[in-house]
């Protein structure tokens, strides 16, 4: 049986990271939406990292694992203990284990090239912000945060009338969120970036160098 890699061995790789929640049930529309997105992501021969669970983390790795034309990619998951135990993936093919949000963060970052964030709650807007502020202040690469979904149209009007009405933001900052209300939207962006990373394009910057895990 093939010995499955770690995530030092695939970190340099061009890969998706994809948040979401995990109460969306097999089925449901942002599920199969989703699904449908990272089976394109693996047609393209591309990793994605997820946070390994049920719900949007699952439709990530099913789909992805349903749209690969051949064995050299993955699908990664960055897991974490919680008191009620979550249900798992349905394919993962790395899988890391995490007991704090903030070292799971911190790995999220340092192996993704490009971010989707899919409906969600509490942890997906932890995800979001964390993401969106390392990339703000620089600590991070300038990488791609695609808001996914129609939901996310409320979020940008609140933070325009309110964070960034009272100057606690520039326009600037805006500047760093892309909103895709489907598939479509969100895989030209992504090819955009792979393209670039393709090209060894002096523009790209990667977290795996840049935003390094101690």
């Amino acid at each position: 049986m093939k010995k499955k890699p770690t995530t030092t061995a695939i970190e340099n790789r061009f890969r998706i990271a994809i948040f979401g929640s995990a109460r969306i049930k097999k089925g449901q529309q942002r599920y199969n939406l989703i699904y449908n997105l990272a089976k394109e992501i693996a047609e393209q021969g591309i990793d994605i990292v997820t946070g390994g669970g049920p719900g949007l983390m699952d439709a990530a790795s099913r789909g992805h694992h349903a749209g690969r034309k051949n064995k050299n990619i993955y699908t990664v998951g960055l897991t974490i203990h919680l008191p009620k135990e979550q249900k798992q993936s349905y394919h993962l093919d790395v899988k890391k284990d995490f007991h704090k949000f903030s070292k799971r963060l911190d790995n999220f970052i340092h192996l993704s090239n490009v971010v989707v964030v899919a409906p969600g709650g509490v942890g997906t807007m932890l995800e979001l912000m964390y993401v969106w502020q390392l990339v703000q202040v620089k600590y991070s690469c300038r990488i791609p945060i695609i808001l996914f979904g129609d939901i996310w149209k409320d979020f940008i009007k609140w933070i325009k009338n309110g964070p960034l009405k009272n100057k606690f933001l520039d326009e600037e900052d805006l500047e760093l969120l892309y909103l895709a209300k489907n598939s479509d939207e969100a895989m030209k962006l992504i090819k955009l970036s792979y393209e670039e990373y393709k090209k060894g394009s002096k523009n790209i910057c990667l977290n795996i160098r840049k935003y390094r895990i101690k």
